[in-house]
């Protein structure tokens, strides 16, 4: 692959990317995952709650998205676009899960925290505290907070994805900082909770770049 090619277009608009993706440089949606991944994961991570349902869910909603492409009409941004199809995707899969699993939920809580260590922070139980307290806000709160706090998602993308109005994600936000501030004080905002590092990121740009390449082979 030429660098000095590939370093440019990760410097293309999304639009740009989109277009191009749709003229057959199938290779450029790359980029386009590269760049959303931890947004995704963090938003999915905010609805879920399960560190590899997240990535699941991450991987199906870039394939929807992909082919989808065609009928993205730049009414809303392509990152807005995204997030909804994301959103809608974990909303089924949630569904889907509690009536699959109503048994195994006392067992998925334990597991939870064990399966989804974060890692790099110095004080480690510091952020074993962040992400509790995150994840045990209830769903409507907890997807606001990730948005708006961790994501820095404005209020107007925010209104935009969930379907809100502007008052309603105020309060929804103003009532999960409420929840956390005794516990977390000035920590609750860091780049590094719900984390998607480079090897992860790799893994699922690489499985969904498997299925657009190959479709065929693929869907068996």
């Amino acid at each position: 692959m030429d660098t000095k090619n590939n370093v440019s277009s990760k410097m293309l608009p999304d639009e740009e990317i989109i277009s191009r993706v749709l003229n057959g440089e199938k290779n450029l949606y790359e980029n386009i995952m590269r760049k959303y991944n931890p947004r995704l994961y963090r938003i999915s991570m905010s609805i879920i709650n399960d560190d590899m349902e997240a990535e699941d869910t991450m991987q199906a909603a870039y394939l929807n998205a992909y082919l989808q492409l065609h009928s993205f009409k730049n009414r809303s941004s392509f990152s807005t676009w995204l997030t909804r199809i994301l959103i809608n995707e974990c909303l089924q899969r949630k569904k889907k899960k509690i009536k699959e699993n109503q048994m195994l939920t006392e067992k998925q809580d334990i597991n939870y925290h064990t399966e989804t260590p974060l890692r790099g922070l110095m004080n480690k139980e510091l952020k074993t505290l962040l992400e509790k307290s995150i994840s045990d806000l209830p769903e409507k709160y907890r997807t606001v907070f990730v948005m708006r706090e961790i994501e820095e998602m404005s209020i107007s993308e925010t209104m935009d994805v969930l379907k809100l109005s502007e008052s309603n994600v105020k309060v929804r936000l103003n009532r999960a900082k409420e929840m956390l501030r005794d516990n977390l004080s000035s920590y609750h905002k860091s780049a590094q909770v719900l984390e998607f590092n480079l090897i992860r990121c790799d893994k699922v740009v690489n499985y969904v770049m498997s299925i657009i390449n190959n479709p065929i082979s693929n869907t068996n």
